[in-house]
């Protein structure tokens, strides 16, 4: 057995190092959706979300996008808008607004889908050597056109959109060990040389080699080679392409590339026919690596005081103790952090992170050593941002920098900071922009003039985010020396940036169990946190909207005093219960400045909903005239109804139209009955009908239209305002008149006996001892 070990190693050894493109095997596989029913645009919300794994080692995908409408003569020709990204939610902006000013984003790879009356509609999105891991689909309508329709009373149509995800990946990719040459040979372009290198963490330079080409029956020694080197992302990655045509050997060398990762490599053929043998070498070059301390080294120190005393229980909570002691304890801390390069020269600091979670798609980072950052212009300064977790990709990376002016032991130099993902930018000065092997990083610059420094990344990419700081000199500073200062650091993971502001609102969303946020905006505000305001409401409008939707409710005073005088005090209570709970309801559903809740918002918009159908219903059967025992039976039963349909759908279509047509039929029934027993028409007088009925049902009916098929974001104030002086006018001319030969308010002295203990005339004999 031990000699057989060495042999077996070699024999391993030698077929990898003399894999071909033919000996990869390929398997296939399939991912689908079902069918999602799209909504037109007006904010995130709108977006159809969909999530799709690309598992290791694929190198080949392709999306196919189904879409689908609805069959009937509303369903009118549309497009969909498909959004593609890797690593987190797509950044979209359909409407094209104005993000905030200190935003950094980069849009979403998108393309249209249009929907014919032809059947279902298809498109292929195909994709070579993509990224591992999240990939995101959002699909949506064009914009809404702002109609506000009840549940159910809506003639738009329904479409459908489906993705579906063909993986094709490889099962033995040759891995390529730093150091060893390992040969390979492509025969085709459709058949190329995949390849893969991990690269550990602080690695600052990757050198791929490759030469020793031979061509089937070529003398020539050039390479018809083309090496691409990383993976598709769609977004501010992307791979780097070297061609090797007429060389010898063929170097690629890649920067900061990403750290504790895979690495692809391809390398494709350009004959067609002829196959081309070659050699390819990896080198790593190691950065500044952190001084080792142990197993456990100082890490005990660092979170524990005497005694074991706990020193970091809230790392977010400002210190507790004394200044004095809060230097002395932090101070070595600091000092051992920094790191160095082999010939002892100190070419990092690295300041540690705590991590705490706050709530959902909520993240607060804490420098362990306080808020304050040394920086130097001797070694840069880095800091981590652990956003490896799927939830972290959901919300807006927030990043608030403050350079300490008086700290800056030169006033003329200039602080860099560089913001990426996956890898750092280690070598900073004033001229290098921000990146990295595959991608492009943030910048941001603060010096005595603007000491200050903001970044707000929407839906950041799941990785091991790094933030890079490093004084740098003028160029035409003589002498400049060792610059050093201190920057106050904040960072944080928020679901929405400062909670979407006044006139927004943060709203969770999810998406087959992904957790994610967006803004949804009032008043006109527009954008991804509500700070467009090109088109914002003036707040003489809001006002305006506020007193239009609260003071037409007071047009149910006149119902109500008029159900007083003809003893309805019933349907008198259910107008005052509709006028109360309408008015604060309205006054709690305005934005910004104008609003004021008196409870719950829920809560108020559930009572103004149940009262307003129970006003229905209540009228109607008033109306029917039935006997008080059947009719307080139904106000109570329909009432009860009422409310579980509430309960079940606010905004159903059938909450208004059922009990408009059960009462509307127990009235008609009545009123058959009861002109078929007196054998004329009832109502029985012509000025009943002229002056009451037909005035209040057109008034019904045209109040029920603009509510059903009239109001709009833009005109809500004005029918949804005339809705509620129409309805409360119609149940003036609706109320039947007061009933004769009935006692004021339906009192009678056979009901009061009823109630009460009535005299008994007889005398009782009492004997007196």
């Amino acid at each position: 057995m031990k000699k057989r070990g060495p042999v077996c190693l070699l024999i391993a050894v030698f077929l990898t190092s003399c894999a071909t493109a033919d000996d990869l095997t390929y398997v296939s596989e399939f991912y689908s959706k079902v069918p999602q029913k799209l909504s037109r645009y007006s904010w995130y919300g709108n977006v159809r979300l969909l999530l799709f794994k690309v598992p290791q080692d694929t190198i080949f995908v392709r999306w196919l996008f189904t879409g689908s409408r609805g069959a009937g003569a509303t369903c009118a020709n549309t497009t969909v808008t498909i959004h593609i990204r890797a690593g987190a939610p797509p950044v979209i902006n359909p409407l094209e607004t104005q993000f905030s000013e200190n935003a950094a984003f980069s849009l979403a790879h998108n393309f249209t889908l249009m929907l014919g009356s032809a059947g279902p509609n298809m498109t292929f999105f195909n994709l070579t050597n993509p990224a591992v891991g999240d990939w995101f689909i959002a699909a949506h309508l064009p914009k809404d056109d702002g109609k506000i329709e009840p549940k159910g009373f809506s003639s738009s149509c329904s479409y459908f959109f489906q993705p579906q995800m063909f993986v094709r990946r490889v099962i033995d990719m040759p891995v390529l060990e730093p150091g060893v040459p390992l040969q390979q040979t492509v025969s085709s372009p459709d058949k190329p040389a995949v390849l893969k290198v991990f690269i550990p963490a602080y690695t600052a330079e990757l050198t791929l080699r490759l030469g020793g080409c031979r061509t089937e029956n070529s003398t020539a020694n050039s390479c018809p080679l083309v090496l691409i080197l990383g993976s598709a992302a769609l977004t501010r990655s992307s791979p780097k392409t070297v061609n090797c045509s007429g060389q010898d050997e063929c170097p690629a060398r890649l920067h900061s590339p990403p750290w504790e990762s895979w690495v692809r490599i391809t390398v494709e053929s350009l004959n067609s026919n002829l196959s081309t043998s070659f050699q390819i070498t990896a080198a790593l070059a190691a950065g500044c690596k952190p001084k080792s301390g142990g197993l456990f080294g100082d890490f005990f120190s660092k979170f524990s005081g005497v005694n074991g005393t706990v020193l970091f229980s809230n790392a977010t909570s400002n210190s507790t103790l004394p200044v004095d002691n809060a230097t002395a304890l932090v101070q070595p801390q600091a000092d051992s952090l920094l790191n160095s390069s082999p010939s002892g020269d100190s070419c990092l600091r690295s300041q540690p992170v705590f991590k705490e979670d706050v709530d959902v798609v909520s993240v607060r980072f804490a420098l362990i050593n306080g808020p304050n950052i040394s920086i130097s212009s001797q070694a840069p300064t880095l800091i981590s941002l652990n956003l490896n977790s799927g939830a972290d990709s959901g919300g807006t990376l927030v990043l608030d920098l403050r350079l300490n002016q008086t700290s800056l032991t030169h006033g003329n130099a200039t602080v860099v900071v560089c913001v990426s993902a996956g890898s750092p930018v280690l070598t900073l000065n004033e001229s290098q922009s921000c990146t990295t092997a595959f991608s492009q990083g943030y910048s941001l610059r603060m010096n005595g003039t603007s000491p200050e420094a903001a970044l707000h990344i929407p839906f950041p990419e799941t990785a091991l985010w790094y933030l890079t700081l490093h004084t740098v000199c003028p160029a035409d500073a003589s002498e400049c020396g060792k610059v050093s200062g201190t920057v106050l650091a904040s960072s944080l993971l928020s679901a929405c940036v400062n909670d979407c502001g006044t006139y927004g609102e943060c709203r969770l969303l999810r998406s087959y169990g992904y957790l994610y946020a967006a803004c949804t905006c009032k008043a006109g505000q527009r954008g991804w946190s509500c700070t467009d305001a090109s088109e914002a409401q003036s707040y003489a409008r809001q006002m305006l909207a506020a007193l239009l939707l609260t003071l037409s409710n007071l047009m149910f005073i006149p119902p109500i005093v008029v159900a007083v005088y003809r003893y309805y005090i019933v349907e008198a209570s259910v107008y005052l219960f509709t006028m109360f709970f309408s008015t604060f309801y309205h006054a709690c559903d305005q934005p910004g400045v104008t609003v004021m809740c008196i409870m719950d918002y829920d809560t108020l918009q559930y009572c103004d909903f149940l009262g307003s159908v129970s006003s229905i219903w209540v009228t109607i059967l008033c109306m029917a005239r039935v006997k008080d025992i059947f009719k307080y039976m139904l106000f109570m039963l329909g009432t009860l109804v009422i409310a579980m349909s509430m309960q079940l759908d606010r905004r159903g279509m059938w909450n208004m139209l059922g009990p408009c047509l059960c009462a509307g039929l127990a009235m008609i029934a009545a009123w058959i009955y009861r002109g078929v027993q007196r054998r004329q028409c009832y109502p029985t007088t012509w000025k009943r009908w002229v002056f009451f009925l037909l005035p209040g049902i057109v008034s019904a009916i045209v109040g029920i239209s603009l509510y059903v098929f009239a109001q709009t974001d833009e005109n809500y104030l004005y029918t949804h305002s005339a809705w509620h002086i129409l309805v409360a006018s119609s149940v003036v001319f609706l109320l039947p008149p007061r009933e004769k030969h009935k006692k004021p308010w339906g009192w009678s002295q056979e009901a009061i006996c009823g109630y009460q203990i009535c005299k008994n005339e007889r005398e009782e004999l009492y004997t007196v001892p």
